[in-house]
């Protein structure tokens, strides 16, 4: 067994795109549920497009039993609770599946931008200036005991020429080249891998969480503009940047839905179940005049009997809920200001994940961000069932809609065996995955 498979162990040439395969599998490993969705490769029903489409034939989901803030915490609870997951899919869509497209929330991601440079050697720009300025870029890489989970060249440069997307075939001496990276601590990674190939799965990709979802819920013009994109989960907020098209920045806060849920449970001394039920029934981010003249009962905690009940105004779990929301977005909002890409956020901020679906979620962020919001539900796709159809299915959502159309633009990332002082060790094992994979 490999501890890390790192790509399917089928596949000789790394992750295929997924419409050489007829069935694509996402599995979304959350903190609060783990997410099973299966789907069949299709040609479109409109006769001028090429481009396949899906159909969802399987869901299954699970409590997440064993995974803590997007890591494995307990290797047999986190094995159980994926089995039951695909195995809830399997049976839905009559098939068996052998590899998946998996988020990464956990590992505690970095995003860092990396620039690099070369002199044209020919006439025009060709694939070795391409893979040798690629590789420049990702020489001036530091790790600091991370490994490297996305790699994506956001735009080139040729002389004065800025913003170029394919610089082959074009002339000039000097070609230059941005480069998004996401490093993530290999433990997660590890751990998680091994988890998955323990339940007999392969990794077809891992994905990192934003990144997932934005393919999800975003609009092309959105992706190009600059939009910034919360998802909001159960023990996390991963935050992504996208612009020009492209993931410019990717980060994940150790504070989600769940923190939320705890809060209420601690401040109203009852169970976290009740204090999850009250959450969605009475919760709001927003308080209310007539929140004190609405009573809500609250059952305490170790008391049993209809007298052990305790009447509360609903402004108190307002009063509650407020503060948690407002750490969240402030950690948000600091982390952006500081990024390198704090130019290019734009006025727009998309809400995804099961925490987007507060009431009054939508507002609260718009005040304290100072920027335009709105809430996402993932495109649809054929066969979803309804109660699928919510901001808390977006990463599992994107997981399908990036194994349908993966990044092609990074196959020209260079064999990074070159990379390092011996091609064997782990760093240039990871990126020649990560060119074979997008």
């Amino acid at each position: 067994m490999n501890v890390v498979p790192l790509h399917s162990a089928n596949s000789k040439d790394g992750v295929k795109p997924a419409y050489t395969s007829q069935i694509v599998t996402a599995l979304d490993v959350g903190s609060t549920k783990i997410c099973c969705l299966i789907a069949r490769v299709e040609k479109s029903p409109q006769k001028k497009s090429k481009q396949p489409v899906l159909r969802v034939l399987g869901v299954g989901h699970h409590a997440a039993n064993g995974v803590r803030g997007g890591v494995v915490t307990d290797i047999d609870q986190a094995e159980r609770s994926i089995r039951l997951a695909v195995d809830s899919a399997e049976r839905m869509a009559q098939t068996s599946i052998s590899e998946v497209y998996v988020n990464v929330s956990g590992g505690r991601p970095k995003s860092v931008s990396l620039s690099g440079y070369r002199t044209v050697q020919s006439e025009t720009v060709d694939q070795n200036d391409v893979n040798e300025v690629i590789g420049n870029a990702m020489r001036n890489a530091q790790l600091d005991g991370r490994i490297l989970l996305h790699a994506s060249p956001v735009q080139f440069d040729i002389d004065d020429a800025k913003g170029v997307r394919d610089p082959r075939g074009m002339y000039g001496d000097r070609l230059g080249v941005d480069v998004n990276a996401v490093l993530v601590e290999p433990g997660a990674m590890r751990n998680l891998a091994m988890v998955i190939e323990r339940c007999h799965l392969s990794v077809a990709s891992f994905v990192i969480a934003p990144y997932a979802a934005g393919k999800s819920v975003l609009v092309d013009d959105e992706m190009e503009l600059g939009t910034t994109l919360i998802d909001m989960g159960g023990a996390t907020t991963s935050v992504g940047v996208f612009y020009d098209g492209h993931l410019i920045y990717g980060d994940v806060v150790p504070i989600g839905g769940h923190h939320i849920t705890k809060d209420l449970a601690r401040g109203l001394t009852t169970t976290i179940a009740h204090a999850e039920r009250m959450k969605v029934l009475y919760g709001s981010a927003l308080p209310s005049i007539y929140d004190d003249r609405e009573i809500v009962s609250v059952p305490l905690l170790g008391e049993n009997g209809v007298d052990k009940i305790n009447q509360v105004p609903r402004s108190m779990l307002t009063g509650i809920i407020r503060p948690r929301l407002e750490e969240i977005f402030e950690m948000v909002q600091e982390r952006l200001e500081t990024s390198p890409v704090a130019n290019k956020l734009g006025r727009t901020i998309v809400l995804s994940g099961g925490g987007a679906q507060l009431t009054g979620m939508r507002e609260a962020c718009a005040q304290i961000m100072g920027r335009n919001v709105r809430i996402a539900n993932p495109h649809s796709l054929q066969g979803l069932p309804e109660s699928s159809k919510s901001p808390a299915f977006s990463v599992a959502t994107g997981l399908l809609n990036y194994a349908l159309s993966p990044d092609r633009h990074t196959s020209q990332m260079m064999e990074f065996g070159e990379l390092g002082g011996h091609s064997n060790n782990y760093f240039n094992r990871v990126g020649r995955w990560i060119k074979e994979s997008f």
